[in-house]
């Protein structure tokens, strides 16, 4: 490994199937760039079709032994993953922000983050209980138990590319599944340490495999038409979604989806502003508005509008942009110049349409995929800007009357991942959270992630949870077994 003050590098940069470096069998390769400057920093193996098949093949042979492995054992190799991460989390945070562009700060929250699934789920992995009752009838007993999936597929994203990569395969590992890990193109070295990292901590080889690629889709589709492929868990954009649930369906595999998100950000004028402004900024501004739990959309209550908008555009004014490594960067680059010009496009419709940029509001060009932080006020409730995951440091304030009125905006979505409101009245918290149509909603807190807490969404936002018990059991089959004695 590489020190942590240059660019710090995985042991390898070729495809990992069976616990050993291998290039792609064509011999392709793939730049990695740095979104700050455009630089390439690294070359990685490009896995195609026979590439990924091997990664099946070492993930099968390995199955039955990991999953007949005792959850004991299993419990103490994640435990040591999780020490070792959080040893090696200075230079895996450089590694992230290298190769992803994210502020320091944020990578390294990213990486506290992304071990707690180690060790999460190395108490879950002793706690995948059954059960046994007699049936209402009397005539027999109902034995039920969990068994692992098998081997499954899991395919994560970009914008945070440890954490997404330990949310999948900490469960996956404790439930006594193998796996075969497609990152994101444009950020592979990250899953291509944690992999390495895991078979430092004792995990076998074939349990975790990793094949980056840019021919992803492919890829993935030949993956979901192995028989041996049992699960396909993936974390990413909603139309991408429908695409594999649509593969997925050939064969019936079981998926798990994390889709897009287009939270609504709720203030009353009750709240504490104070904390409801730093509370934006956490939701908002995370990994520079670059997650799928980022407030997306701003809805004010009318007498407070104006200077809740005043003091969210005085805060994000103040932050810091620049490259994710240099000292006091607050706000990185996105991840390439696609991000940033549909970002500026959603920008500059809504100030054509009458909205009023309280700070930022413009690309101000340059080296770099960087874009500045902006507060729009006056914004329509009809207005496009509301429909469309930003995935940018972008935030668009609409004025709203009465608690039915927030509800009905919030609501007015196909996406429903996460919602945020700020109330002073505790009643009206736990009231809007049984009626806004999300799979998690914060209450006076501006971050909901938690690895002891279920994450997922409702309608277009996705199928299943991960994090909590219930990530657990996303991965593991109940089997009755109805028995007589």
């Amino acid at each position: 490994m590489h020190n942590a003050t240059t660019t710090p590098i995985p042991t390898h940069t070729d495809l990992h199937i069976a616990g050993r470096p291998a290039p792609a069998a064509d011999g392709s390769r793939f730049p990695v760039h740095d979104p700050a400057t455009g630089a390439a920093i690294a070359e990685v193996a490009d896995a195609g079709v026979d590439d990924a098949l091997r990664a099946v093949d070492a993930a099968y042979e390995a199955a039955d032994r990991w999953a007949a492995t005792p959850p004991r054992t299993r419990s103490e190799l994640l435990c040591k993953a999780f020490d070792l991460m959080k040893n090696q989390g200075e230079e895996l945070a450089h590694l992230i922000t290298a190769e992803s562009g994210k502020a320091l700060p944020d990578a390294r929250a990213e990486v506290a983050y992304a071990a707690e699934f180690f060790r999460w789920y190395a108490e879950e992995a002793v706690r995948a209980t059954g059960s046994l009752t007699t049936a209402p009838s009397g005539g027999h007993h109902i034995l039920v138990r969990h068994q692992p999936v098998g081997v499954c597929v899991l395919v994560t994203p970009w914008n945070f590319p440890a954490a997404m990569a330990t949310r999948k395969i900490a469960p996956a590992l404790a439930a006594g599944c193998t796996v075969v890990l497609k990152p994101a193109s444009d950020t592979p070295l990250t899953a291509l340490y944690v992999a390495t990292l895991l078979e430092e901590a004792g995990v076998p080889p074939g349990v975790v495999n990793v094949v980056p690629a840019r021919r992803s889709g492919t890829v993935v589709s030949a993956l979901l038409h192995d028989p041996r492929v049992r699960k396909l868990s993936f974390t990413g954009s909603t139309e991408v979604g429908r695409v594999l649930l649509r593969e997925a369906a050939d064969r019936v595999v079981n998926v798990s989806m994390e889709l897009g998100g287009n939270a609504p950000f709720l203030v009353f004028a009750d709240a504490d502003l104070d904390a409801a402004v730093e509370g934006a900024l956490v939701a908002k501004m995370r990994n520079a508005g670059a997650a799928c739990t980022a407030a997306n959309r701003f809805y004010v209550q009318a007498p407070v509008a104006e200077e809740f908008g005043r003091r969210l555009a005085a805060r994000m004014s103040a932050l810091t942009v620049g490259p994710g490594a240099a000292p006091g960067t607050e706000v990185g680059p996105l991840i390439n110049a696609a991000a940033v010009d549909k970002v500026d496009r959603l920008v500059w419709a809504a100030l054509e349409r009458g909205a009023k940029a309280l700070t930022g509001g413009a690309h101000s060009g340059g080296a770099g995929c960087f874009y500045p932080p902006t507060v729009l006020s006056d914004i329509r409730p009809d207005d496009p800007i509301l429909r469309e995951e930003l995935f940018g440091p972008v935030a668009p304030i609409v004025a709203f009357d009465s608690e039915e009125e927030a509800v009905d905006c919030a609501n007015s979505t196909d996406m429903g991942l996460v919602s945020y409101v700020y109330t002073g009245d505790l009643a009206r918290g736990l009231r809007l959270g049984e009626r806004l149509e999300s799979g998690m909603v914060g209450v006076n807190r501006g971050l909901v992630s938690d690895p002891a807490a279920p994450f997922g969404g409702i309608k277009q936002s996705g199928i299943g949870r991960e994090g909590g018990h219930e990530g657990l059991l996303d991965y593991l089959e109940a089997k009755y077994v109805a028995v007589d004695w």
